[in-house]
């Protein structure tokens, strides 16, 4: 397994896990949209711009290169000859159609897959009942685990304890602020150390001053993003546990009927009946 070297693949390992992986969902979009700017902030840093008039031109031996690695020719070729500062290439990535969107995606995840840090997988709720009769296949993302969890907690020790900041993070936790991510990386106490370190980031560091005013983000997106979020924090309580459990189809994602052509006599069949369904299908069962 090799590991994520660059600022793109590893924001990439953080949003796309778990993402449905054929579809264009919302929370999606919102992801393939920060993976765009993360590409240009990645040439930004890798000085990819030259300043001219308050204007960052892309450097042609940059441009040259970019063609050999396609996720980055997937964001810049479209922008070229029609640049302004950072804070429109940054907007402008995040404002592709569609089409480049999906093209970007398949370039990011093609590059990971080969380095064996993420795969797809059904997705648990195509072992669901209604969807597995009905031959309804859906697939997810998910990253290497070890990778994933170096990434993330190198970025929550490097955030929430004091001390010098790179740029390469610095980027990241805009790209986490933009994308909506802060809350899966980290809780609602450290959020408010989150906000302080920013703000400190932002009155000593030029990159923070540069980037931290700037959003991107599409408003009805996150707030979408958001009610899901909570939505499954609320189901995950014991009284949303209950409730899940009699009304599923509040949150199928988390809860799937399996058919039987017996009545189980005692937990250990039921749970092997589990195994038989979901295994195969790259699942893991903590029991």
């Amino acid at each position: 397994m090799m590991v994520a070297e660059n600022l793109v693949h590893r924001f990439s390992l953080i949003v796309l896990n778990e993402q449905d992986a054929l579809h264009m969902t919302t929370t999606k979009k919102i992801a393939l949209r920060c993976m765009a700017a993360a590409v240009v902030l990645e040439t930004y840093l890798n000085l990819g711009f030259t300043e001219a008039t308050d204007k960052p031109i892309l450097q042609n031996d940059l441009l040259a290169e970019a063609q050999k690695m396609p996720y980055r020719e997937t964001v810049l070729k479209p922008l070229l000859n029609k640049g302004g500062n950072l804070k429109w290439w940054l907007k402008n990535a995040s404002s592709l159609p569609k089409r480049q969107l999906v093209a970007l995606e398949r370039a990011i995840a093609d590059a990971l897959k080969a380095a064996n840090l993420l795969e797809e997988i059904p997705h648990l709720l195509g072992c669901d009942l209604y969807y597995h009769t009905a031959g309804v296949k859906i697939k997810q993302y998910r990253c290497n685990v070890q990778e994933y969890a170096k990434i993330t907690e190198g970025t929550r020790a490097n955030i929430l304890k004091d001390g010098a900041v790179t740029d390469e993070i610095i980027s990241l936790l805009w790209l986490l602020r933009e994308s909506g991510c802060l809350h899966e990386l980290f809780s609602g106490n450290e959020l408010e150390k989150v906000a302080t370190r920013m703000n400190e980031l932002y009155q000593s560091v030029s990159l923070a001053k540069l980037i931290f005013p700037i959003n991107i983000h599409h408003g009805i997106e996150v707030a979408i993003k958001e009610f899901l979020r909570k939505k499954r924090s609320i189901l995950k309580t014991p009284v949303g546990t209950g409730v899940n459990f009699a009304l599923p189809m509040l949150e199928r994602s988390q809860s799937i009927f399996i058919e039987t052509e017996t009545w189980f006599a005692d937990c250990k069949q039921i749970i092997d009946s589990l195994k038989k369904r979901l295994i195969p299908n790259g699942h893991t069962l903590l029991v």
